[in-house]
């Protein structure tokens, strides 16, 4: 895994008050783990590779629309896997993040301390501002 995203998902945590947060990249057909802040080995074990439709990245990717939880640790919707409820947090969303065509390019993840519902508006804002995520293939700074 390299940290070429780990800045920019500091920022982005740090922004919205978020605790812990992943990128995945579209990688053939899987997502792959980029970065992670705050995210326990196991949690980091367990999500390097994420399948179309597991857990919520994988969800997020399929449905191409975020897929949120009030709380890690009580969710009964089958969208976490127990593997994330390790995560010291409560609340979460996972973003995807689309390419030029309209597909799926990253889903990023963040994580909220507190139990929380999400409005409407918090949602777009995270939509928009995960948009920002750097794209290494129209960048030549940063890896690919």
């Amino acid at each position: 895994m390299t940290d070429t995203f780990e800045p920019w998902l500091r920022d982005f945590i740090g922004g919205y008050g978020g605790v812990a947060g992943s990128v995945h990249v579209l990688d053939a057909d899987q997502l792959s783990l980029r970065a992670s802040v705050n995210l326990p080995p196991p949690v980091i074990a367990a999500t390097r590779t994420i399948p179309k439709g597991k857990g919520m990245a994988g969800l997020a990717w399929e449905r191409q629309k975020p897929v949120l939880t009030c709380n890690l640790k009580s969710d009964e919707t089958g969208d976490v896997r127990p593997g994330a409820k390790a995560v010291q947090a409560a609340a979460a969303i996972a973003i995807p993040v689309l390419n030029a065509a309209g597909g799926v390019r990253a889903v990023v993840g963040i994580a909220f301390s507190e139990e929380r519902q999400f409005s409407a508006e918090e949602l777009a804002a995270f939509e928009h501002a995960a948009s920002q995520l750097p794209d290494p293939a129209t960048r030549g700074d940063l890896e690919a």
